[in-house]
C-alpha cells in the first residue's frame, strides 16, 4: 500500500495536471469601445467648442493689440511731458520779460531825447529816469515782488543784513541807522537781504 503511495507521488506529472494558463489579454479587454478610455483630440471636439476657442483666440489677439498701442501711447505721453517740462523751464519767464521790454523801450527813448535836445536834456532825462522807475516798479510788484524798506526800524536778521556798527544817540540801540542797500522778497520768500547800519549806544566819556 505503501509503495503504490510513493509510485503515486513520483509518478510524472501529465498535461491535464498542468497549472492553470495566464489570462489572455484579448478576453479581458472591453467588450465595446465605450469602456476604453482614449485621449481627447481636437477632432472629438463639438463645433460650439470650436468657436468658442476660436473666439477666444481672436479676443486675446485684441487684447494683445490694445495693450501695444497702451504702450506706445505711454510712452509718447513721457516724451511730451519731458518736452513740456524742458520748455517751461527754459522759458519760464517770458511772461515777465514781456512786461521788461516797454521798461527798456521807455530807456531808450529817454536817453534818445537826451541827447536830441542838450539844453533840456538833464531836465528830460530825470523825469524820463523817474517815470521808468514807476514802471520798473510796477512790473515788479505784479510779479509778487516786494521793497524790504529797513530804514528806522529794529534790525531782524531774517531780512536785513548788517555790515557794521555806528555809535549814535539819535537811533535806539539795534535799530538800522542806515540802509545801504534795499531788499526784495519774491511773496513769501527772500530774494536779497537789506545791507544795514545798526545803531550802538555811544560810548561812556573818559572820567
Amino acid at each position: 500500500m505503501f509503495r503504490k503511495m510513493m509510485n503515486k507521488a513520483n509518478a510524472p506529472v501529465t498535461e491535464n495536471a498542468k497549472a492553470p494558463a495566464p489570462p489572455n489579454p484579448a478576453e479581458t479587454a472591453p467588450a465595446t469601445a465605450s469602456e476604453a478610455v482614449l485621449p481627447v483630440s481636437p477632432t472629438t471636439l463639438a463645433p460650439e467648442q470650436l468657436e468658442e476657442l476660436k473666439a477666444r483666440a481672436a479676443q486675446a489677439d485684441e487684447f494683445w493689440d490694445r495693450l501695444l498701442r497702451t504702450t506706445a501711447d505711454f510712452d509718447n505721453f513721457k516724451k511730451r511731458a519731458a518736452r513740456d517740462r524742458q520748455d517751461a523751464a527754459r522759458y519760464a519767464n517770458e511772461s515777465l520779460i514781456q512786461k521788461l521790454l516797454p521798461v527798456l523801450d521807455n530807456f531808450e527813448m529817454a536817453q534818445a531825447a537826451a541827447q536830441s535836445a542838450p539844453a533840456e536834456g538833464v531836465q528830460s532825462l530825470q523825469a524820463g529816469i523817474v517815470m521808468i522807475q514807476q514802471q520798473f516798479k510796477t512790473v515788479l510788484s505784479d510779479a509778487g515782488v516786494e521793497e524790504v524798506d529797513a530804514t528806522g526800524k529794529a534790525f531782524d536778521p531774517n531780512l536785513h543784513e548788517a555790515v557794521s556798527q555806528q555809535e549814535t544817540a539819535d537811533t535806539p540801540e539795534g535799530h538800522v541807522v542806515q540802509q545801504l542797500r534795499k531788499g526784495y522778497k519774491l511773496r513769501d520768500r527772500l530774494l536779497r537781504p537789506a545791507t544795514v547800519v545798526v545803531a550802538k549806544k555811544p560810548a561812556a566819556p573818559a572820567a
